[in-house]
This record gives C-alpha cells, sequence and structure tokens, in this order.
C-alpha cells in the first residue's frame, strides 16, 4: 500500500466509513492515476474535471456513477491532501427518478448468451437473477450461496446493510456449472490473483461487449440488470414491498419508482413462479 491510500484509508478509518465505502473511494483515486501514469497528487482540477467528462461522454457511465467517483476524489483531495477547495463537478445534473430503458426478459437472456465466456455469463446471470448492484456481486463469497433455503446472502450492501435474495433453481444450477469450472475457494469470483474480487472493470467491459455482439442499443449500463430483475417481478405481480426487500431499498419510494414501466396486470401466483423458474440459461463454454 503506498503512502497516499494508507493516509486516505487512516482518514476514512477515522470517520466510520463501511469498508465497502472504503474500497469504492480507493479504487475511485486508484482509476484516476491509472489514466494519467501518475501519482494522483499531481494531477491539476482540470485534468480532473477532463477525468469526469470522459467517464460521462466517453465511457458513458450513469450520473449516479460519476457522483460516487466526485464523492471519492473530493474526499481524498479535501481530507488526505488538505487542500482548501476543489473545482471539478459533474457536467451535467440529476435527472430525478430516470432510469434507464428497460430491457426485456429476451434482451436479457441474448445479452447473456453474448458474454465472453463462463465467468462472466455466470456473473450477468447472477446480477440479473439476483438483481445485485455491481459492487455486491462482486464481493459475494461462497458461502453465501444457501442452496437448501434457495438464497444469497448479500453482505453490507449500500448503506452497511445485509439483506437476502432469491437464489431461483435455474441460477443455482448455473453456479454448480461454474463452480465446476473455476473453484472458487473465497470469493465466488475472484481476480486472477483469487486473493480479491474481479475488478469492476472487468465485468462492465464484459457487460458492454455482450450488449454490443447481443445488438442491443438501448442506452445503460451494467445496472440495467437490476432494473431489469424489478420490473419483470413487478409485471410478474410481485408485491412492492417484497420486491423492496430483495433490492435492499431503505424506503419505499424509492422501490415505487419502477411502477410506472410496467403495463401488465397484476397475475396469479402460476406466473409469479413462472418468473423465478424461467430465468435465461447459460449456453456452454465454446
Amino acid at each position: 500500500m503506498t503512502e497516499l491510500r494508507r493516509r486516505m484509508d487512516e482518514a476514512m478509518i477515522v470517520r466510520g466509513f463501511a469498508a465497502r465505502t472504503r474500497e469504492t473511494y480507493l479504487d475511485v483515486v486508484k482509476g484516476l492515476a491509472r489514466y494519467y501514469r501518475r501519482s494522483p497528487d499531481l494531477i491539476t482540477d482540470a485534468e480532473i474535471q477532463a477525468y469526469v467528462l470522459y467517464l460521462i461522454r466517453d465511457r458513458q457511465r450513469s450520473w449516479s456513477t460519476c457522483n460516487i467517483v466526485v464523492c471519492g476524489l473530493r474526499f481524498f483531495y479535501h481530507e488526505t491532501l488538505q487542500r482548501d477547495r476543489t473545482t471539478f463537478t459533474i457536467p451535467s445534473p440529476r435527472q430525478p427518478g430516470k432510469l434507464p430503458a428497460l430491457l426485456s426478459r429476451e434482451e436479457v437472456q441474448r445479452l447473456i448468451a453474448h458474454a465472453p465466456h463462463l465467468t462472466h455469463r455466470t456473473m450477468l446471470l447472477t446480477t440479473y437473477a439476483a438483481g445485485l448492484r455491481l459492487s455486491e456481486v462482486l464481493h459475494l463469497r461462497v458461502g453465501d450461496i444457501d442452496s437448501t433455503r434457495l438464497t444469497i446472502r448479500v453482505d453490507q450492501g449500500k448503506g452497511g446493510r445485509d439483506r437476502y435474495t432469491i437464489l431461483s433453481p435455474p441460477l443455482l444450477d448455473a453456479l454448480r456449472a461454474y463452480w465446476k469450472v473455476a473453484r472458487p475457494t473465497t470469493w465466488l469470483f475472484p481476480s486472477p490473483r483469487r486473493s480479491q474480487p474481479l475488478d469492476p472493470s472487468g465485468l462492465q467491459r464484459a457487460y458492454s461487449l455482450a450488449k454490443q455482439r447481443a445488438g442491443i442499443t438501448k442506452p445503460g449500463g451494467i445496472h440495467a440488470l437490476r432494473h431489469a430483475f424489478a420490473t419483470h417481478l413487478l409485471e410478474a405481480g410481485v408485491d412492492l414491498h417484497t420486491i423492496q426487500r430483495l433490492l435492499g431499498h431503505r424506503s419505499i419510494a424509492t422501490t415505487t419508482r419502477y411502477w410506472h414501466l410496467t403495463h401488465a396486470s397484476l397475475t396469479t401466483q402460476a406466473t409469479r413462479l413462472d418468473l423465478l423458474t424461467g430465468l435465461p440459461s447459460i449456453p456452454p463454454s465454446a
């Protein structure tokens, strides 16, 4: 660990930041340094602003993702480096309540089938079928998968809250097939070094490539799979409070945003079960 990284991490520990937030903020600064190929304390505000613009315009990162980047960088420059002020901002304002274009179930299945290889196909399926955030799927451990109760434990999700979400039989089959090939021990989806989870950029690139290969032109990043999970459940008649618990939303108002995206009426329990058992399967590796 470099001196700057150590100082930043210690400053976050003192302020009571959750481990996941600390890791995210450290990765934010690491990404900036990697982009300019020099120490972050030598990077100017103008260069940081150009980097944020690059994330939005060229990498098509969402407003919320860029907001996290800016928050992490501000903490580094204000608290770690003790700069009095910074001038970089997010160029475009947030659009309240705006969701990306919704992927249909057929598009989700096609996208997953076009992922580069088995690990990425399994990760994308897990993200959709369990309604996970990017950081949550990356930090799954082998022990979080409960095949007896058909649940997945999400440890320290957003806001430092634990929760359980569903483990459908097709997803369980896919995870078992993946485990036979990859043999993960601690992290379900480890990095090549196996001591850490896979880097977020790896899965984001895999999602973008799969989307391109599948011929899907709708805007939005990997978080669209979580949106699809919520709206597909809602269309199948699952109640909002259940979806709220599965997604880990603190407020029901956040979950209610999905209501206007549904056009089908509430259906029977059989239809609900059909949604959970009809998730896309993973084709064998080429």
